[in-house]
């Protein structure tokens, strides 16, 4: 699937099962929301906290696309072409950091 795919699945599902999208506000809020949650994940499965017995059948794949559901609902909302906004950001990267990271000792 495409990221333009995506968002047309996901807006497909806004306007038939979801009824409307929650305004922009709202669903920053919940974006915020999913990132804490597979922050949670990340810190005990990878950090140095233990799992809490609620946390330990929580999917970490799950988490990530809770985030990209979210995320394409505000691309959508906003007019954003993730796919354009995607490639610009890759380019960008390129650009500013062809050498940087080969050239960080902190890396080698």
């Amino acid at each position: 699937m495409t990221i333009e795919e995506a968002q047309a699945q996901v807006d497909h599902w806004i306007k038939t099962v979801g009824v409307r999208y929650f305004n922009e506000l709202t669903n920053t809020a919940i974006l915020m929301e999913e990132v804490g949650e597979l922050a949670r994940i990340m810190a005990r499965k990878y950090g140095e906290q233990s799992f809490k017995e609620s946390d330990k059948n929580i999917d970490m794949a799950d988490e990530m696309a809770d985030i990209m559901w979210v995320l394409i609902c505000l691309a959508n909302q906003t007019g954003v072409n993730l796919t354009e906004a995607f490639e610009k950001n890759v380019a960008k990267k390129t650009k500013r950091d062809e050498l940087r990271h080969k050239n960080n000792d902190k890396l080698k």
